[in-house]
């Protein structure tokens, strides 16, 4: 063989290895990235020309199927309960993309995971027919109670397992139909989308865990919390001055009690009036910073709830509060810091506190299990087209916000707030309930406020069986409308559907 031809051979062989290298790149380790790229047109079509699999509840009812159809695909996505799972579920279109469970479980309900395939080579030997069936932890029962009492108010709806993080109910006013993004005519999926966008109210933002809120008084279960953890609070002490109003060092700007009313005392009766001036004293002085920022983080502040739906938002509790003044260069509790008045501020959950839904249901829940705040999911299996269960939701612990003996204190106090304080209309008899209200003020003309409510319930003497977290959006009337008259029966009807009673 001349040179010249040993020449051609290398550089064949060279180009042709070059060639092998790459396409086994793409077909294997670049499989999954390609299928799932937003301009692959070849996966979309073939996603659209077969069936998905279904998203039901717990109990059954059926919340996505596909369902075959004329035209340009074979299949469209459809939800029989409309509006009513939008913001758990989502859509999947053509158009638009995926969002919801659609989006969070698309390759289980298309038949692309392992499970489901006989290889992922190429997608050549993929069982069209064999698709994963997505189970929710959600009651359908639930979730129309909590449709049906917050009615056209804008607002949301948590209620949760607080041992598993299983989500049962999950429900954002005003929703959106998915079906008029799903469907296959893409002009009109294009004008149902461009309407939802118009809307100020924002229907397609997911705001139980995409939308963060002021929390106002809910807030004081996270600062009982930090003082109960830190051994600085007990049930016992400190007692707290009765007074209407608290004015925090370094400013003349005092921080009032709802109503201008005179409260003080102990932990459990400071929590039962949501005495403004003592858990602005708490905070402020009695913890400080470097505690009340650990007790917010130990709840999930400042950080984004690991639940499985797309781009959950991160609760925020403000860090920096300057440097320290009285005595300098402390860290101690009692220090007074340049940004004191803020904290005390923060502590009652105002200044730049602001929270999801989701967030002030899991504050309640780490103190209903213990202390233990379990990952938040909304999946509780999925299942093969012989309804054999191939996946369960793997629960775990998410965050360890404070001991067990201090979250036993903690109930112990959220109960009297429901026996014997602002939240007495969640009581629900024969049951253990216990609650905080919050009333987050916006504006004075017309007075505007946010209503609150956050608690547990559970069988009395035993533990607590379901969380819930009510959120009433810009309700008018700051002195009528707070979180216990407001919230509480939403949170109460709600809590009695899911426990039975």
């Amino acid at each position: 063989m001349n040179r010249h031809l040993r020449y051609l051979v290398v550089v064949l062989l060279v180009l042709y290895t070059a060639l092998f290298v790459r396409l086994n790149q793409i077909q294997v380790f670049q499989a999954e990235e390609l299928n799932a790229h937003d301009g692959n047109n070849r996966a979309a079509e073939r996603d659209y020309n077969r069936a998905r699999g279904t998203i039901s509840t717990i109990d059954g009812q059926l919340v996505a199927r596909s369902v075959q159809t004329s035209g340009r695909f074979e299949f469209q996505r459809e939800y029989p309960e409309g509006e009513l799972y939008a913001h758990v579920a989502g859509y999947i279109s053509f158009e638009f993309g995926a969002d919801g469970v659609e989006k969070v479980y698309n390759d289980e309900l298309a038949g692309q995971t392992f499970d489901f395939e006989f290889d992922n080579f190429s997608d050549l030997f993929v069982n069209d027919d064999d698709v994963g069936d997505v189970t929710l932890t959600l009651d359908h029962d639930v979730q129309e109670v909590a449709r049906e009492q917050l009615g056209d108010r804008l607002g949301s709806v948590v209620a949760l397992d607080p041992e598993t993080g299983g989500i049962i109910a999950f429900w954002s006013n005003p929703s959106f139909d998915p079906n008029l993004l799903a469907t296959n005519d893409l002009e009109a999926a294009e004008a149902a989308r461009t309407l939802y966008l118009a809307f100020p109210t924002k229907p397609l933002l997911h705001k139980m865990y995409q939308e963060v809120y002021f929390p106002g008084s809910t807030f004081k279960v996270v600062t009982s919390a930090a003082g109960l953890d830190s051994g600085l609070v007990t049930e016992d002490e400190p007692a707290y001055p009765v007074a209407t109003e608290y004015t925090p060092p370094l400013t003349t700007q005092s921080i009032s009690n709802f109503g201008g009313s005179s409260c003080g005392g102990t932990l459990f009766e400071i929590l039962a009036a949501s005495c403004n001036s003592a858990f602005a004293e708490m905070g402020a002085m009695t913890l400080g910073p470097n505690i009340m920022v650990e007790g917010a983080e130990g709840f999930g502040f400042n950080d984004s709830p690991p639940i499985d739906l797309p781009s959950p938002a991160e609760s925020i509790f403000p860090t920096d509060y300057g440097e320290a003044l009285d005595p300098p260069d402390s860290d101690e509790p009692g220090t007074i810091y340049e940004n004191t008045p803020a904290l005390a501020q923060a502590s009652i959950g105002q200044y730049e506190v602001a929270a999801t839904p989701l967030q002030m249901a899991l504050v309640a829940a780490g103190v209903a299990n213990d202390g233990v705040v379990m990952r938040p999911h909304v999946m509780h299996d999925i299942r093969d087209s012989n309804g054999n269960v191939v996946e369960e939701y793997d629960e775990g612990e998410w965050l360890e916000a404070m001991d067990s003996a201090s979250a036993s204190t903690l109930r112990q106090a959220m109960i009297g707030v429901v026996e014997s304080g602002t939240a007495n209309a969640m009581a629900i008899p024969g049951y253990e309930v216990g609650g905080k209200t919050g009333t987050a003020q916006l504006g004075t003309e017309p007075p505007t406020s946010h209503a609150w409510i956050i608690g547990f319930a559970g069988p009395e003497g035993g533990e607590p069986e379901v969380v819930v977290a009510v959120l009433v959006q810009a309700q008018e009337g700051a002195s009528e409308q707070t979180g216990g008259q407001v919230a509480a029966p939403i949170a109460r009807a709600v809590l009695e559907e899911a426990l039975g009673a």
